[in-house]
């Protein structure tokens, strides 16, 4: 899809008015007038707008009318909305923009403005990471990465409890849908380990959120999908961090034995249970990966890959350091003697925290080498309730996937606790006490045609919805209100009502496609 419309003569001369002293609200409701004059760096030039139509995803191109590089959070707030009035808008709709890594054009803005969060990471004073004298917390500009945030954490002998897999990720852009990965089951996602906010709002109102302090704001905006502001900074939790890993993967043939064991493992008490867990699908008909196993075990791997056509990998990790290095052994020993796999296919490594954390890096490292980064990805991504999860293997893994003529990138597929979710956030999950995550992380590139592949995720939501399998979408992108409102379903009258509230002229996020 694209589309190319440019930016009004009226909402760039607005934009332009910025040059010029400004009134912004403050939480209070007064007008407060800023004692500086804001020299916004407002790009039009090609690269700049070019850059900003395509994201990960390379499926959509949607061209914004120009791209915002702020240096401050008030040059965000004074075009968010006319500061000289209460009742006008300026225009032109606005997106923040991280790292460009959503799916669909999620973070778009047709003829707009779409603001590019990474200036603000890169200006921001003392440092875009400020750990906390105590080590508790990090401020956390919104538009730096999460490795980011990492190193200056590891610095300090702390770090966030729970990531994404893939680290280069915006803080500002994971809080808005929630963040999640191998720590979940037993941290929660991303979003339910933030102390407090700061927020642009569609009025232009800049505010400081956290449970206690404009609550409202604070669950909105954490998985609000950028619906009712603009993260600027996220305080960010921290913990104690360990050095090392012990990092496993253990190898299933049978599916029931494979869910058993990972509904186990995530809900043992917190002193035996790993830290770290998911799974993966290795099929016969797919790119059998075997460069994490020792060079002596990759045939057999592969063969065994054969043998059954599909194979289910459990990811586990336990981190250690120096206090519980004497009994780290032992601790592996017990997590794994009475798992159900398949006999001498358990494979493990040490590695540094900091490295395991890391380990995607090197799998994007291979993808651009060999010119498979850069293509479309069509994913498709979902939580799946438990107690439909063996209909869901059999209608989808094995009726569906498995044969395919031949399958494109990783399939995930790992469970979690709902009790590590704040339902009062805007995110949304299946409403049982345990749903798995299912990605299926899927390339359009070599042979892999990308109609294909949408034809394949269509057919997957359309044997859920004939099945009566009530997934959840995450990352999703839907174009009609019908599906919005059945995705979020009793939170959509608190969702629409928030809109309301905090952007009541649709300004924000219009990518998304819920209120346009």
């Amino acid at each position: 899809m694209t589309t190319n419309p440019s930016l009004s003569i009226i909402a760039l001369m607005t934009l332009l008015m910025c040059l010029t002293p400004t009134l912004i609200k403050s939480q209070e409701g007064i007008d407060v007038l800023l004692p500086i004059t804001l020299n916004l760096t407002v790009l039009t030039d090609p690269f700049s707008i070019s850059a900003a139509s395509r994201d990960f995803g390379n499926i959509t191109d949607v061209n914004p009318g120009a791209v915002l590089c702020p240096s401050t959070p008030a040059e965000v707030a004074h075009f968010s909305y006319d500061s000289e009035s209460t009742t006008s808008s300026p225009g032109f709709k606005v997106a923040a923009r991280g790292q460009g890594h959503s799916l669909r054009g999620q973070a778009s803005a047709p003829g707009g403005v779409v603001v590019n969060m990474t200036c603000l990471a890169k200006t921001a004073t003392p440092a875009a990471v400020v750990v906390s004298a105590d080590g508790t917390y990090a401020d956390v500009a919104a538009g730096a990465m999460w490795v980011e945030v990492l190193e200056a954490a590891l610095a300090r002998g702390v770090s966030p409890v729970t990531f994404t897999d893939y680290l280069y990720l915006s803080v500002g852009g994971t809080l808005s849908n929630a963040g999640i990965g191998g720590q979940v089951f037993r941290h929660g996602p991303q979003i339910s380990n933030v102390h407090e906010l700061d927020v642009i709002t569609g009025k232009g109102d800049m505010v400081t959120c956290s449970p206690k302090l404009n609550p409202e704001l604070f669950y909105g905006v954490l998985g609000g999908l950028g619906q009712f502001g603009i993260i600027t900074r996220a305080r960010i939790a921290l913990d104690h961090a360990p050095t090392r890993v012990k990092w496993l993967r253990i190898l299933y043939s049978d599916f029931s034995a494979f869910t058993r064991d990972q509904e186990r493992l995530i809900s043992m008490a917190n002193d035996l249970r790993v830290d770290f867990l998911e799974g993966q699908l290795m099929m016969s008909n797919g790119i059998v990966d075997t460069s994490f196993f020792p060079l002596s075990d990759q045939t057999r791997v592969a063969s065994l890959v054969n043998e059954h056509r599909i194979i289910y990998v459990l990811e586990v990790a336990k981190y250690y350091d120096t206090t519980t290095l004497p009994i780290i052994d032992q601790v592996i020993d017990t997590l794994t003697r009475t798992l159900g796999f398949t006999s001498e296919f358990m494979f493990m490594q040490d590695v540094p925290y900091f490295d395991f954390l890391n380990r995607v890096r090197n799998e994007e490292d291979k993808l651009r080498s060999i010119g498979l980064w850069e293509v479309p990805h069509p994913w498709l991504n979902m939580f799946v309730p438990k107690s439909r999860v063996l209909d869901f293997h059999e209608g989808v893994i094995k009726g569906l996937l498995l044969n395919q003529t031949a399958t494109s990138g990783v399939t995930l597929f790992y469970p979690t606790n709902r009790n590590k979710w704040n339902n009062l956030m805007s995110a949304m999950i299946p409403n049982e006490d345990v749903f798995y995550v299912v990605g299926f992380l899927q390339s359009a590139g070599g042979s892999h045609n990308f109609e294909e592949l949408e034809s394949l995720n269509d057919r997957i939501i359309n044997f859920c919805n004939n099945s009566g399998i009530k997934i959840k979408e995450y990352l999703m992108h839907y174009t009609k209100k019908e599906d919005w409102i059945k995705h979020f379903g009793p939170k959509w009258s608190d969702f629409s009502r928030r809109k309301m509230m905090f952007d009541p002229e649709k300004l924000l996020s219009p990518g998304q496609d819920i209120f346009n």
